[in-house]
């Protein structure tokens, strides 16, 4: 074969090539093709093979031809795929489609109804036994500044979870020469604007979004938490331990709660204390109340002095607690979802097994 025979043949093999790809009407046709044509054994790796039989002109000549016969191939099978891609997508939208402002009734019987994921129901029936002790809900932003989420509340510039390897950072715009904003770390800082805007005595719990850089089974880089406080001028621990016994008990529907006070460190609290509470796990199951194990369920504590002045009230005068839990972390715990991650995934065979009926009200009545 001379130089001339292959470009010849050439001209042939890319009219053939390219209607066989613009003809594939689905993947495996698509991928039969770049086989016969780009593969180990395809015409264009056969005529590459014959370059080392032409003489340094006629490689010079069809070389170039033969690469460049490649590169359109390639082109071509990658436009192909795509277009498959695409209106493989729009079948599915066409036959999936739903229209979800219409009634399940006349939706038909195929159709199940929603249910209420178990982040919200938790955060009701969390809102529903301290409400009924008598906290209120405060609310702030999810976008903090420095001050709020950090400086407020007694952690230093140098603490680790000031890093970028902990805490999102908002980007500001060039020549602002402003401290960055963040993603709020946890909910905190609406302690200290719920100081700032209702003064002492106070007593509110804060529930909401908050995020950190943290992805595993057991953490998300966005996750749900609830805080809380309490201030008047003479709270102790003791209060602190009854509001917290008189939770879990009521959460978890057990009368003989026990919780284990451990001596720790938080920058807004001193002192501070972990709180375990007694539970077995006999059979791998998860029982509260009984057993000699202990889980770890919150951080709490007594306020300190610099987050009360940061919230404008003087502690020579007021004193009070804190607490703050992770509201996805106990609703693994009472109904037993072993994966952080399925609660945001929107696996809606997960939902429909672990979701509430809309009419499951959470209840602060003792139980």
């Amino acid at each position: 074969m001379d130089g001339t025979d292959a470009l010849d043949g050439l001209e042939g093999l890319r009219a053939g090539f390219l209607g066989r790809i613009a003809e594939a009407g689905d993947e495996a046709q698509l991928e039969a093709a770049r086989l016969a044509a780009l593969g180990k054994k395809g015409e264009v790796a056969l005529r590459m093979r014959e370059l080392g039989k032409m003489t340094p002109e006629q490689r010079a000549e069809a070389g170039p031809a033969l690469n460049a016969l490649k590169d359109e191939l390639l082109a071509a099978l990658t436009a192909r795929k795509a277009s498959l891609a695409d209106a493989a997508l729009a079948e599915r939208l066409r036959t999936e489609w739903l229209d979800v402002t219409l009634s399940p009734r006349t939706l038909g019987p195929g159709v199940g109804q929603g249910s209420v994921h178990p982040v919200s129901q938790v955060t009701d029936e969390v809102i529903a036994i301290f409400g009924d002790m008598g906290f209120g809900v405060q609310e702030g932003p999810q976008i903090e500044d420095d001050w709020h989420n950090f400086d407020a509340l007694n952690i230093p510039p140098e603490h680790p979870s000031r890093t970028e390897m902990d805490t999102f950072y908002m980007a500001r715009l060039d020549g602002d020469d402003r401290r960055p904003n963040v993603l709020r770390t946890h909910t905190s800082p609406v302690q200290i604007r719920g100081m700032l805007e209702h003064g002492a005595p106070c007593r509110f719990i804060c529930p909401g979004r908050v995020y950190r850089c943290d992805y595993d089974q057991t953490h998300t880089p966005m996750f749900h938490q609830v805080e809380g406080l309490a201030i008047d001028r003479d709270i102790t621990m003791a209060n602190l331990k009854w509001v917290l016994e008189e939770f879990c008990r009521r959460f978890f529907e057990v009368e003989g709660v026990e919780l284990r006070f451990r001596a720790s460190h938080f920058p807004f609290t001193e002192p501070s204390a972990e709180v375990d509470i007694r539970c077995s796990w006999a059979g791998g199951v998860l029982r509260i109340g009984e057993g000699d194990d202990w889980l770890e369920i919150l951080g709490s504590g007594m306020i300190h002095p610099h987050v009360l002045r940061s919230g404008g009230i003087d502690p020579e005068v007021w004193q009070g607690f804190a607490f703050g839990m992770g509201i996805d972390r106990i609703a693994m715990l009472k109904y037993g979802m072993p994966d952080l991650r399925a609660f945001f995934e929107g696996d809606l065979r997960w939902l429909r097994h672990y979701g509430f009926s809309a009419l499951d009200m959470p209840g602060a009545a003792d139980r």
